[in-house]
């Protein structure tokens, strides 16, 4: 189903069940990068799209629905980390999906992410997007609700930053 096809009015089943059997795996690697718990990350994942249902007729745009889904995620992740006194639980990096792919994350990727989570909220959900969802810059923008031009120069300063966190690790 392409989200601009989505109908005004609520949703019938058929359509609001495929937005999630299309999307709800990539919101919920979001807000498991942002903070570090699989069940943390499914459950705002969850109200994300119970509030997307909810709020469904009173959408400018339901063709734009997956990037209301998107902020209501990035924003969820947001509530969970400032309810936490460190942001991760327990740890400096977020855990594996299972025991598999711990095996298959390579130091250098645990480096990466755990010199992501000491950047600025900011730069992290901009690199995050950008480059672990592959997202345009509009698209970024507009789930972190902020302009392009301001993700771009976030996302460079973030990239500058990961660099020199990586080379003070080695």
């Amino acid at each position: 189903m392409n989200v601009d096809t989505v109908l005004l009015g609520p949703p019938d089943e058929s359509t609001f069940s495929e937005l999630y059997k299309e999307h709800a795996l990539g919101l919920t690697r979001l807000a498991f990068l942002m903070v570090g718990d699989r069940q943390a990350a499914e459950d705002v994942v969850q109200e994300a799209f119970l509030g997307l249902y909810r709020r469904w007729r009173s959408l400018r745009d339901p063709g734009k629905a997956l990037v209301y889904a998107r902020s209501a995620v990035l924003n969820g992740s947001r509530s969970v980390l400032r309810r936490r006194r460190f942001p991760f639980p327990g740890n400096d990096l977020p855990p594996a999906w299972s025991a598999e792919s711990e095996v298959m994350v390579g130091e250098d990727r645990r480096q990466v992410l755990a010199a992501l989570q000491r950047l600025p909220a900011r730069q992290r959900e901009a690199l995050i997007l950008r480059y672990f969802l592959d997202l345009s810059e509009e698209e970024a923008a507009a789930t972190m609700r902020i302009s392009r031009g301001t993700v771009k120069s976030t996302t460079s300063r973030g990239v500058a930053a990961l660099g020199r966190l990586l080379e003070e690790h080695q």
